[in-house]
């Protein structure tokens, strides 16, 4: 009770404000993480297919 009685009559939004800044960087890092999963999925399926970067049969080239 002691950190709710130090964060003054304002205790209740700047807590709530609190939960909801961690909900939403929690919902990105699992948003970005299964993005990373399909894109990496996309790429694995796109190379068995025989699909390669342009740039890979041009080396030594500048861009």
């Amino acid at each position: 009770m002691h950190l709710l009685a130090s964060l003054g009559p304002y205790a209740d939004f700047i807590l709530a404000s609190y939960g909801l800044v961690a909900v939403v960087v929690i919902a990105l890092i699992l948003w970005i993480v299964i993005d990373q999963r399909h894109q990496e999925k996309a790429l694995r399926d796109l190379e068995a297919s025989g699909v390669t970067r342009r740039s890979a049969s041009r080396s030594g080239e500048p861009s």
